[in-house]
């Protein structure tokens, strides 16, 4: 928190309460997003850690959270909620973890 406390301070946030915006304002392009994440594991990661597929992307790191919460009994609605996007979209990537399918089957859309 006191990193993106102080992010907040020197940077401020975008009218619509956004952290990091592109450098012309407004939403960042997922181009964007890759560029500095793929960045940030390198300052991060050991390099064996590097080599492993999870949170090669950032969408990896939600699809783990959602799994996550699937898969310890959050009711779906709320797993939809707290993902940011509809109760549809989650019962069609997430089929097979609702209905009790094995998760290592069960991929995120890409």
């Amino acid at each position: 928190m006191r990193m993106v406390r102080a992010h907040i301070a020197r940077f401020g946030v975008g009218p619509d309460g956004r952290l990091f915006r592109a450098v012309r304002g407004g939403r960042l392009a997922s181009n964007e997003y890759s560029e500095v994440w793929s960045e940030a594991r390198q300052v991060v990661l050991r390099e064996q850690e590097l080599r492993t597929a999870p949170a090669e992307v950032p969408y990896s790191l939600r699809h783990a959270a959602d799994s996550l919460w699937i898969e310890s009994g959050m009711d779906p609605v709320e797993a939809a909620y707290r993902a940011g996007h509809s109760l549809a979209v989650l019962h069609r990537f997430y089929a097979k973890l609702l209905t009790g399918g094995p998760a290592g089957r069960c991929q995120p859309a890409r």
